[in-house]
């Protein structure tokens, strides 16, 4: 009988890759609940962690422009996702797993800017 996969609650792949972490969603017993964010890897850290940023615009009512902001929030990196820098990926987030994560990435996107247009 064929093992049934671990279902995280939200539609995403599973990984092809196995992993040992208790961190990770999907091989582990970590929890999933709250918000999602996407967004592109800044750095990676050595220690499963990374650091991910999205550009917003904010309204400035007083001379009725917008301004740019960028968010960073740190991130677990489970070993079965693996996600280097430059890749944007799709983030959920968990309980507290250390001081500054509460985030865990359960995807990696397809980069759609990079594909060419032949007209």
């Amino acid at each position: 009988m064929k093992k049934q996969q671990k279902t995280i609650g939200v539609e995403v792949p599973f990984p092809k890759e196995k992993c040992e972490d208790e961190n990770c969603p999907f091989h582990g017993k970590l929890k999933l609940r709250g918000r999602i964010f996407k967004g592109k890897v800044i750095s990676k850290d050595t220690h499963r962690s990374a650091i991910i940023a999205w550009d917003r615009q904010h309204y400035i009512p007083k001379y009725e422009r917008y301004e740019k902001r960028r968010s960073k929030i740190a991130v677990h990196n489970p070993r079965c996702i693996d996600a280097q820098a430059g890749d944007d990926v799709k983030v959920i987030e968990t309980r507290p797993i250390s001081k500054t994560k509460h985030f865990v990435i359960i995807q990696k996107l397809k980069d759609e800017t990079n594909i060419s247009k032949n007209s």
